[in-house]
């Protein structure tokens, strides 16, 4: 799952571009790459977001930074094969790491913004690489209520995130708002997504991926009867969402946009 994406060691075993499809399509409309634009892309993961900006900044250039060192080797490896020559990737926390200051003219983050431990520190490192009326543009999930995929697919009795990182920390707009507004950008804006995420092509192809992604979650502290019993519910789930075309859940995010004075 895309929640889970820096932290995942499988990114050659499931297909989160595939996922995210849809989201995609959108998030790359509002981002509005320009030609001559040098964009930031924060928690790029293996790098499909960062190409796209690169290809799009046909005179200009994008660098993806991500925690995961597999996810950016993968990410290299692609844009080499497509023959990007303006893109580069850093090992890097977006949230401490000495970017150049004032040099991008675009930040963008695909679901790569939810997990910082000081939001506002963080938005604000970021807004000092920003040149002045530079873009923010960012893909965060609404509420875990919105989103099927967690409430189906999570157990039952499963606490949510509480006093750390949560995938769902920018789903209040209004509480979204007061970080970015704390960190120093204006002109925030929000924009309701609401598409599909995709888990497979059937749906024991969807039950060996969500296993891969959340088993520490799903499983964590389960004797072998009771984790029998959530593979069986969470069997029951994926088929219940097998469209015969593929394996669906409904989810809502959201796209916000803002700008560094």
């Amino acid at each position: 799952m895309a929640v889970a994406a820096e932290a995942s060691d499988q990114v050659e075993l499931f297909d989160f571009d595939a996922e995210l499809r849809p989201h995609n399509e959108l998030f790359r409309a509002a981002a509005r790459v320009g030609p001559r634009d040098r964009v930031l892309d924060v928690g790029c993961g293996t790098g499909q977001t960062t190409r796209e900006a690169a290809r799009a900044a046909v005179d200009g250039s994008a660098v993806g930074v991500d925690l995961s060192a597999r996810m950016l080797e993968r990410a290299r490896r692609l844009s080499a094969e497509q023959g990007l020559r303006n893109v580069a990737y850093e090992q890097a926390d977006a949230q401490v790491h000495p970017f150049p200051p004032e040099h991008f003219d675009l930040c963008i983050s695909r679901f790569g913004t939810m997990f910082f431990g000081d939001p506002v520190a963080a938005f604000a490192n970021i807004g000092r690489a920003l040149r002045p009326a530079a873009r923010l543009v960012l893909l965060v999930w609404q509420g875990r209520d919105r989103n099927e995929w967690a409430s189906a697919i999570r157990r039952p009795g499963t606490p949510s995130p509480a006093g750390g990182p949560d995938p769902f920390s920018l789903a209040d707009p209004a509480a979204a708002e007061g970080v970015l507004d704390a960190a120093g950008f204006t002109d925030v804006a929000f924009t309701d997504v609401h598409e599909p995420v995709y888990y497979g092509p059937d749906s024991a192809a969807a039950f060996d991926n969500v296993l891969r992604l959340w088993d520490e979650d799903l499983l964590a502290g389960l004797g072998a009867a009771a984790a029998e019993h959530a593979r069986t519910r969470l069997r029951a789930a994926l088929a219940a969402h097998d469209t015969g075309g593929g394996v669906y859940f409904d989810s809502r995010a959201w796209i916000i946009t803002a700008r560094r004075p």
